[in-house]
């Protein structure tokens, strides 16, 4: 399939790749979750590697393009962890090998026992030496996608420093991160940055809409205004809220303790990353509720929000959102998941029986 710019971010692709003579040989595109910071990516790779480019994007009809859209083209190579090649062989089926490191395929077609890494290894950015020592194919550029740039380790992301610290000819770099803060400052130093915005609530509403999707105001407020995670959720979820939460709030605005075991297991068969961004979201609502502000991520549920939040317990609310922050960066490591979600959930159903016990 031949990669294409989003209608949002198609200008600003013609006015970052219209200078090509002065162009940048490591890159940092990044902005929120969801918005189409990949898909950009790939666009900008194929305009850079497009042998008649139209005013500076991919014309789709050269013979480069054509490798682009097969996934075979001996110029651009993929970096990113095994689980995400995993995911993505998943979801697209058979990956091209030229576009990828070729260990992440073997090893995440299934010929390891081992579970896929969800790192950048060291082994991967030291397989692209024979590529940089080689010529281009067709003398153009070469480009090295890096995705997500925070599965970096400090080993792999200062070996890619060392890359970058010296350049090899005609090979640009392109790396794709939701959160530059988490980045080796060197790292970061090494780079231009190219920033993507979050597209108009109208221009996304009226995008998701032409995908079919069902109550695409309550889908996108769910996935924080980022219209491909709001597609995604829509394809994957039954309703913009998710059930656990509908059911968490039913407890709570009735005064009742939640089942938090019940809870605990609808969890712990999903990515704590996904449940725990949704607890990050209904915290806010929940905080937003208890100022009488209109919720932000689910409006479907204003009303029960607004019952549990209306008798104050900001200091609670705000306390809350902070530790769930420091329960993201210890999400990725092996836990009793069960146990993990058990204890966010008694912790979220804390602060709000803590504001409706001190409300009497």
């Amino acid at each position: 399939m031949q990669p294409h710019f989003l209608p949002w971010h198609t200008e600003v692709a013609r006015d970052w790749l219209g200078n090509k003579d002065r162009f940048a040989h490591a890159w940092l595109i990044h902005g929120l979750a969801g918005i189409g910071k990949r898909e950009f990516a790939f666009a900008a790779a194929a305009s850079l590697l497009c042998e008649a480019p139209l005013q500076g994007l991919a014309c789709g009809q050269c013979p480069a393009c054509g490798w682009i859209a097969r996934g075979n083209h001996p110029d651009l190579k993929r970096i990113r962890p095994e689980a995400v090649a995993a995911e993505e062989g998943a979801e697209l089926g058979a990956e091209e090998e030229g576009s990828a490191s070729d260990e992440a395929i073997v090893e995440a077609g299934g010929s390891s026992k081992r579970a896929p890494s969800k790192d950048i290894r060291v082994e991967q950015i030291r397989s692209l030496e024979p590529w940089f020592n080689n010529a281009t194919h067709r003398g153009g550029w070469r480009v090295a996608l890096i995705y997500p740039a925070e599965a970096l380790t400090t080993i792999s992301g200062n070996t890619l420093l060392k890359v970058l610290e010296e350049p090899p000819p005609s090979t640009i770099f392109l790396l794709v991160a939701d959160a530059p803060d988490r980045l080796l400052p060197t790292l970061l130093s090494r780079c231009r940055r190219l920033p993507l915005s979050t597209p108009s609530l109208d221009i996304a509403q009226q995008w998701l809409e032409g995908k079919g999707v069902k109550k695409a105001n309550e889908w996108l407020a769910a996935a924080g205004g980022a219209p491909l995670l709001a597609q995604h959720q829509s394809e994957s979820e039954q309703s913009p809220c998710p059930d656990w939460i509908i059911e968490l709030l039913a407890s709570l605005e009735q005064g009742r303790t939640p089942d938090l075991s019940n809870l605990a297991d609808k969890l712990a068969k999903s990515s704590p990353k996904v449940w725990l961004d949704a607890c990050q979201r209904l915290a806010i609502d929940l905080n937003l509720s208890a100022h009488g502000l209109a919720c932000r991520y689910y409006p479907g549920q204003h009303k029960q929000l607004s019952a549990i939040g209306k008798h104050g317990g900001t200091l609670q609310f705000a306390q809350l959102t902070t530790w769930l922050d420091e329960q993201k960066r210890v999400a990725g490591h092996p836990l009793n998941a069960k146990l993990f979600a058990q204890a966010v959930m008694q912790r979220l159903s804390q602060a709000c029986q803590i504001k409706l016990s001190g409300s009497k």
